[in-house]
């Protein structure tokens, strides 16, 4: 298969154009997602109800643990892909597809039946109590055990679709299943709609993962004889070479995703020693700092098939410079996001539950929060620069640095130094040093990229 527009987006278009083709929707789909994730906050927090909003908040690293499998299946066969397109390779392109497929659905499947036998410690690791566990039950019955599949499938086949450079594609398959949750949120929740609370907010996420799964399948079936992500069962095979270099990416970037996992559980669960109003102030702050956190999430992943693509083709120049564009633009960008929250941040507290004790706790929390995205962007870009090219190991090093390293660690001082406010401020101390650490590591990379070039060019 040759498609030359294709051809034409990874080697010959402008870079700013090419990242702009590539990254926008796939940031504008992220973008989306989140206002999904805040939908549920929002409509659940309209029944002004503590309770049923920190069921949302404590059930949401188990939401998060759905991308341990989406970073395996996702990241890991959308690299291979792009890199084997870099190196003209479609029979890896058609094997990393199926293979990426096929273990999305299966681990899917398992993820709900396990979350489902083991219901009741899941519930004890998240904090639950007395008061809030029925509710947090309910939600996961939705979001987990029925809804683990379809969730975890639609985010993989948005990777595979974004592989070949279809990033528009991939958003709105992404975009019709949040822009459907954020319509049946308030009619599944609400007093005069069906009435069901935090359950509802569970059921409507799933019918609408269930819809955006879908619109892959349609979009496949018409493209069929035109893409390279294939589904076709004869493709899927435990090969070697796929398995080795799907997970080679993919598992450093499941562990990254478990970790985020284990660190927002500590968090809930110093946050829950405290009040339900701290916890649900919490949620709300966190789900407020997704907001810059996924448009710079969005644009690392955007780039990653132009990265991938062009480091196969051993093209570094063109490599570099999606690079340092991509970091121009995220790190001003997000810059001034920052500032904006951290001015305004009782107001954004305030649209999502009108009680004062929450919106003193919520501020004080995103003040903390916001300061991390700045040198956030930083650690997602050479993260990603990692993925893209198959360096597992240095995102896996990355990874551990940023949790167990220096996060967790800060939660633990930093709630001792300064009661419950000072856990706000601990991804800021973990960002500010592995922002560092990130910087000195690309340097080197790319130096040591232009030697080898020089070598094999003299």
């Amino acid at each position: 298969m040759n498609d030359t527009s294709k051809t034409e987006l990874f080697e010959q278009m402008p870079v700013p154009r090419a990242v702009v083709k590539l990254a926008v929707p796939t940031t504008i789909s992220c973008l989306v997602m989140v206002l999904y994730n805040l939908a549920d906050t929002y409509f659940v927090g309209m029944l002004n109800d503590p309770v049923q909003n920190a069921a949302v908040t404590l059930a949401a690293p188990v939401l998060l643990a759905f991308n341990a499998v989406n970073n395996l299946f996702g990241v890991g066969s959308s690299s291979m892909m792009s890199r084997a397109l870099g190196k003209k390779d479609d029979e890896t392109v058609f094997k990393s597809s199926a293979f990426g497929f096929y273990s999305a659905l299966i681990s899917g499947i398992l993820f709900g039946l396990a979350c489902t036998v083991f219901k009741t410690p899941l519930l004890e690791l998240l904090g639950t109590d007395a008061e809030n566990l029925s509710d947090t039950a309910a939600y996961l019955f939705w979001t987990v055990t029925c809804g683990a599949a379809p969730a975890i499938l639609n985010v993989v086949m948005g990777y595979l679709v974004r592989a070949e450079g279809a990033a528009l594609h991939a958003s709105i398959g992404t975009m019709s299943g949040c822009v459907l949750n954020i319509i049946l949120d308030p009619i599944f929740i609400l007093p005069w709609g069906l009435d069901m609370g935090a359950a509802g907010a569970g059921c409507a996420t799933f019918l609408s993962n269930c819809a955006a799964c879908l619109y892959f399948f349609v979009l496949l079936y018409v493209k069929r004889k035109s893409t390279y992500v294939c589904i076709n069962p004869k493709y899927f095979r435990f090969d070697r070479t796929i398995v080795m270099g799907v997970c080679g990416v993919g598992i450093p970037a499941s562990i990254q995703n478990l970790l985020n996992v284990t660190g927002m559980t500590v968090l809930n669960n110093f946050t829950a020693a405290y009040t339900s109003d701290a916890v649900a102030a919490m949620g709300i702050s966190q789900k407020l700092n997704m907001i810059p956190m996924n448009i710079a999430m969005g644009l690392s992943q955007g780039i990653m098939p132009l990265i991938s693509y062009n480091y196969a083709a051993n093209n570094y120049g063109r490599m570099k410079k999606t690079l340092m564009f991509s970091a121009r633009l995220m790190i001003g960008f997000l810059g001034v996001t920052s500032v904006c929250y951290y001015l305004g941040a009782e107001g954004l507290v305030s649209l999502f539950m009108k009680n004062d004790v929450i919106i003193a706790y919520g501020s004080r929390f995103l003040r903390g929060l916001c300061l991390a995205t700045p040198f956030l962007a930083t650690d997602f870009l050479a993260v990603g620069v990692f993925q893209a090219c198959g360096m597992g190991k240095k995102s896996l090093v990355f990874a551990v640095m940023r949790k167990i390293v220096l996060e967790i660690p800060a939660l633990y001082i930093l709630n001792a130094l300064f009661p419950l406010y000072g856990l706000a401020y601990a991804q800021f101390t973990a960002e500010l040093m592995l922002a560092a650490a990130a910087v000195f590591v690309l340097v080197r990379m790319f130096r040591g990229f232009e030697k080898r070039q020089k070598e094999e060019a003299g």
